[in-house]
């Protein structure tokens, strides 16, 4: 016999090294590496690289081909004639190709401008990202704790059976001595039953959340996964550090780096260019024949004057400035308010916590009382399950409320951004 129960211990050890573990913080990690809209930041950083590719090309040399041929109803003639001196007036049927080359010299900085408006962009929008991402941590504390609780649950079904059990073998013994009535057991033997669909619509309940809970991290989970209690502590400093700050502060470096780009636009621009052609006539009006030319120069240009259309840009970008300052201020005002909130909801289940462990000693108490009254024959058998029953439910309520209480801590962690 010590052999075996050496054995069956060993094997139950490796069990419990073998069970596949989860943590919450594994849940967190995995959703943020997992999650479908968490591929959108890698294909963000390519098209802003490819966007910022296309801007440069600012700086390359342009080149350009033209090519016509035309035919006008009339050229220019000199409307006198000079004695031994001919003038040849231009073809009608005239003929031009030509190769255009103009460099960007001198931009005024909107092309680096309109690149740090990209790369703004690109932190504002990966940042947005991670804001939703951030979003489904409290879908995940409602199903991780979920099924901590169906955990819970079991094991304190597990224990309600092993003590029906235990007091079936002495309901049975007293049957046989004759001090029980013979019905006694089959009380016992329903409520077994019970249990039994108990833990069927648990194990159900349990496969139907991990399989949901799978789905959001991104991971297949084992049935038989034990889901791992965190321990949690609320911290009351007024400190928020939650994602969608950093976002608001991004969007307000995006519109100044707009604005940047506002102030380049009217700026002075500086371009050198050269055209080289071939023609019928060419450079030479009077000179009906194909001949080859070229043009090189620089050309300056500046709008000193638009209307005033980059100052009243900079104002409606300023408006937008406000705008998010103040979707920041009530974006503090909400959170503390749900904070407040969780932190009452903490309180309320801590205290619950408390009574519940008083109506349990005083539940264990009536029980042993029942079981005594039991053996004896005093009361009958539904007497003794109603008793147990109530001391399942008042530690049920417990667990209850300890996984409700880290459930409130881990969403108050949540929305503090801890």
């Amino acid at each position: 016999m010590k052999k075996l129960n050496t054995l069956l211990i060993f094997i139950l050890t490796l069990s419990a090294f073998g069970q596949e573990k989860l943590s919450l913080d594994e849940c967190y990690s995995l959703v943020n590496k997992n999650y479908p809209l968490a591929k959108q930041n890698e294909m963000l950083a390519r098209q802003n690289t490819l966007d910022k590719e296309v801007i440069k090309t600012g700086l390359l040399p342009k080149i350009d081909f033209d090519a016509q041929a035309t035919y006008q109803s009339d050229v220019i003639e000199l409307p006198i004639s000079l004695p031994d001196l001919t003038i040849v007036p231009p073809n009608k049927d005239q003929y031009k190709a030509t190769i255009s080359v103009n460099q960007l010299i001198y931009g005024g900085g909107l092309i680096d401008a309109t690149t740090k408006v990209k790369d703004a962009t690109l932190k504002a929008q990966q940042k947005n990202i991670e804001v939703n991402l951030y979003q489904l941590k409290k879908n995940i504390n409602q199903l991780y704790f979920s099924i901590i609780l169906l955990q819970e649950k079991r094991a304190l079904l597990d224990a309600k059976k092993a003590q029906l059990e235990t007091k079936l073998k002495e309901v049975k013994a007293g049957i046989d001595f004759g001090v029980l009535l013979p019905t006694s057991d089959k009380v016992l033997e329903a409520e077994l039953l019970k249990i039994a669909q108990q833990y069927t619509e648990i194990d159900q309940n349990k496969i139907s959340l991990i399989k949901t809970l799978s789905s959001v991290i991104g991971q297949e989970i084992s049935p038989n996964v034990l889901l791992e209690n965190p321990t949690l502590t609320t911290s009351l400093d007024g400190e928020i550090k939650r994602p969608e700050l950093d976002l608001f502060n991004l969007q307000k470096q995006q519109i100044e780096a707009s604005e940047l780009v506002a102030s380049k636009k009217n700026a002075p621009k500086l371009m050198g260019f050269a055209t080289g052609g071939y023609g019928n006539p060419g450079l030479n009006m009077l000179d009906n024949s194909f001949q080859t030319y070229y043009v090189v120069g620089l050309k300056l240009n500046w709008n000193i004057f638009d209307w005033k259309a980059s100052k009243k840009e900079k104002k409606s970008l300023q408006i937008n400035k406000e705008i998010i300052d103040n979707q920041q201020e009530i974006f503090k005002l909400n959170t503390n308010i749900e904070l407040n909130q969780q932190l009452a909801e903490i309180n309320k289940i801590a205290a619950f916590i408390e009574s519940d462990k008083s109506i349990i000693e005083l539940r264990k108490k009536i029980l042993k009382s029942a079981a005594s009254q039991l053996k004896n024959g005093v009361i009958t058998s539904s007497a003794y399950i109603t008793e147990l029953t109530n001391l399942y439910e008042a530690e049920n309520n417990l667990s209850t409320h300890k996984i409700e209480l880290l459930l409130a801590k881990a969403n108050y962690k949540t929305t503090k951004g801890n």
